[in-house]
This record gives C-alpha cells, structure tokens and sequence, in this order.
C-alpha cells in the first residue's frame, strides 16, 4: 500500500514530467509562467520536483504486498 508521502511523490514528479512535455514540445514552460523566471517560487517548484524525483527512486526498491 502507497503512504500518503508517496502519493504527493508521484504527483510532483507527474507535474514536473508534464512540465518538461511542454518544454519540450512547445518550449514553454508552464512553472516560470506561473511563478516568473529565476524567482524563489520557481525554484521551490523544481526543488520540491527534484526531491520526489529523488523519494520516488525508494519506490523502485521496495516490495509492495500484492491484495486480493
């Protein structure tokens, strides 16, 4: 069973691999478009991206009980 914590995990890592779809099909980037470019909010954005991206590399390793 996922924790709450690995649920907010995926989302961001979700938001941020949306994110780069955008920049990469359209270069446009939707965080510096709500937050500004090179300001403190974006860069909380992509911090808190790149920690789940980190967090979520634990999920890979661990075994999930399978429910009936």
């Amino acid at each position: 069973m996922r924790t709450p914590i690995d649920r907010i995990a995926l989302l961001l890592v979700i938001i941020g691999a949306l994110n780069w779809l955008l920049v990469g099909l359209f270069q446009y980037d939707l965080v510096a478009s709500i937050f500004g470019v090179a300001t403190l909010g974006t860069r909380i954005v992509y911090s808190l991206v790149g920690l789940a991206g980190l967090y979520c590399i634990s999920l890979l390793f661990r075994d999930v009980p399978v429910v009936d």
